[in-house]
């Protein structure tokens, strides 16, 4: 009964999809991120370090924490995100940083707001999180009945494909949990087989200093020639594996208004954003995920697409950041000219 009530208060709230696990630890996660951390693909990500041996154990975050329920939010898109990849002067964001508003500030105060309500309702302690804290969502969720980890490690759900953000109430109360997710993969290998820089080892292995989305988005230095030739248009994210999965003929678009594209970030022009200063970059990406890997960063992913566009008309704007004050952004401006054509002594 008090399972069906929070549930039903979590649907209300808008919340798209609600399952309930117990907050102790399961062995196969410890294992899972030591034998990734171990193999060395967490790259720059040094927060995943688990040294105090807290990210695969919920009870070192709460240590009360009985049940854990695990929400998931529909950010379905209206349209196949596969389509912009064959327009090359423009660039491709992934789909959760098109939103008009950053997807942590939305769940967060719908967390918050069942949270307090679970709290004053059954008396029970409660800690939110969403994205923001050393646990593993996606198993969590995985056990929790939301969807399964599919080939390429993100969660597969029968009901809304691969369109979901996570978000946790961890509570003292102890409930029955729900019966896990099975696995319904099959025999398909779509996601392995789009990846444009081969990212995955193997099904449900996921090399990270491979992945476009660590790429664009967590490595700090130079990009490998040979993975920013396979880059293609990508300059924030990459949605290839979850775009081609089949389960996603199930999934329908999200009607949440704030997780509604931007129009300048469905297909933006590659030589607008070129042109971006820091200051004008801090203004465009206000209130945007894209903020946080500053100018530098993201200037590079998109004269990594300029490289990889063939269209000479861009030559200017990769020329003129040769030299630009970010040693980053210059040395792949050369790079992106030279690919071009413009600076053929480049490739000597």
């Amino acid at each position: 009964m008090i399972k069906k009530k929070i549930r039903e208060q979590a649907l209300e709230f808008g919340f798209d999809s609600v399952g309930f696990t117990s907050a102790a630890a399961d062995p196969r996660d410890a294992r899972a991120l030591s034998a990734f951390l171990k193999a060395g693909w967490h790259g720059d990500m040094a927060w995943m370090d688990n040294a105090n041996g807290r990210r695969p154990d919920p009870q070192k975050t709460m240590a009360n924490a009985k049940t854990i329920v695990v929400l998931g939010v529909n950010y379905g898109p209206a349209s196949d995100p596969l389509r912009v990849l064959d327009n090359v002067d423009r660039g491709n964001v992934s789909v959760y940083a098109r939103a008009t508003k950053d997807y942590h500030d939305v769940i967060k105060k719908r967390l918050k707001k069942l949270g307090r309500w679970i709290g004053e309702t059954f008396a029970s302690d409660i800690k939110i999180f969403v994205d923001t804290a050393p646990i593993m969502e996606k198993p969590l969720a995985a056990r929790a009945g939301i969807g399964w980890q599919g080939k390429h490690t993100n969660l597969v759900s029968k009901d809304f494909g691969s369109w979901l953000f996570l978000g946790e109430v961890f509570m003292s109360l102890e409930l029955e949990p729900d019966k896990p997710a099975a696995d319904h993969c099959g025999t398909c290998d779509l996601c392995q087989r789009i990846c444009p820089t081969n990212a995955f080892p193997k099904p449900y292995e996921l090399d990270a200093t491979k992945c476009i989305s660590y790429l664009t988005i967590e490595h700090k230095s130079p990009i490998d020639e040979d993975l920013m030739e396979n880059m293609g248009n990508h300059i924030y994210g990459c949605d290839d594996c979850l775009s081609v999965c089949p389960w996603n003929k199930f999934a329908s678009p999200t009607d949440e208004s704030q997780f509604m594209p931007r129009v300048e970030l469905t297909a933006p022009r590659l030589k607008d954003l070129a042109a971006l200063t820091d200051t004008s970059f801090r203004t465009v990406f206000a209130g945007s995920p894209i903020k946080r890997t500053g100018r530098d960063r993201f200037v590079r992913n998109v004269l990594i697409a300029m490289g990889n566009s063939g269209d000479q008309t861009l030559i200017p704007a990769a020329n003129q950041l040769t030299t630009d004050a970010s040693e980053l952004v210059a040395a792949t401006a050369k790079w992106a000219s030279a690919k071009l054509g413009a600076l053929p002594e480049l490739n000597d």
